[in-house]
């Protein structure tokens, strides 16, 4: 799916540490990135339940909290989910747990191409009109939650901000400058959207920042194709594939 929409501007956005350290030091880390849901509570709890109670009046009430978790969940990532429930009961809202990613990126270790060409995609009903806040444990580019408030805004629901554990991103607001964005329209024209499946505009502030750093589309082109061969062989290395 392209993504046409960027996260809305109105849109508020919390997080608790700018790198993900933090959490990588607590106990249950490695226990909760393989799945144990026991144990991404244990982390959220220790972790971020103050900070959680601190913008409790910051956080509109009543929404629905999604975050982007893979359908074959087994052995995946249990944080994202777990907290959008612990999210949910603070906030007095809703856990979607309908809608989907359908595979797993693997961003974990992956540098901004790598991240640009593997884009999630998701399914599951949205509710129309209805108020979404995307959860997630660690955001660096934004993309994944950009395509999941991409997917939620194309199918009528309205997305009204983020929560994250980290935001490593070096711009920690989610959209993107405005002479970034021009920029790359006069030096690229549609070709970003043919290459990425992104329209120009919906790219994130540290997309379009790290976009901005080429000069030509033939230079985007091989960085694509060396990211392609490095991917392969990050994942081929830890048995992926």
């Amino acid at each position: 799916m392209e993504r046409i929409y960027a996260l809305p501007k109105s849109a508020s956005h919390f997080h608790l540490f700018d790198k993900d350290s933090f959490i990588k030091a607590h106990d249950s880390y490695k226990a909760a990135k393989a799945g144990d849901a026991e144990a991404a509570f244990t982390l959220i709890k220790d972790l971020a339940l103050d900070f959680l109670l601190t913008i409790q009046n910051k956080v509109p009430h009543h929404c629905i909290f999604v975050s982007p978790y893979a359908q074959e969940a087994t052995g995946d990532n249990a944080i994202p989910l777990i907290l959008s429930l612990v999210c949910a009961d603070i906030f007095k809202g809703t856990s979607e747990i309908d809608i989907v990613q359908l595979q797993r990126v693997f961003h974990t270790g992956a540098d901004p191409m790598e991240r640009l060409i593997s884009r999630p995609s998701f399914e599951g009903a949205v509710q129309p009109n209805k108020n979404y806040i995307l959860v997630d444990d660690v955001t660096s580019m934004g993309g994944t939650l950009a395509d999941l408030a991409n997917y939620i805004q194309i199918n009528n629901g309205i997305v009204c901000g983020t929560i994250t554990l980290v935001n490593a991103g070096r711009e920690k607001e989610f959209t993107a400058f405005t002479k970034h964005i021009k920029l790359l329209q006069e030096r690229f024209g549609d070709e970003i959207r043919k290459q990425f499946g992104i329209h120009i505009p919906a790219l994130t502030a540290n997309e379009a920042s790290y976009l901005v750093g080429f000069r030509t589309i033939d230079e985007i082109r091989n960085r694509c194709l060396k990211a392609e061969k490095e991917r392969h062989l990050r994942l081929l290395s830890k048995g992926y594939v």
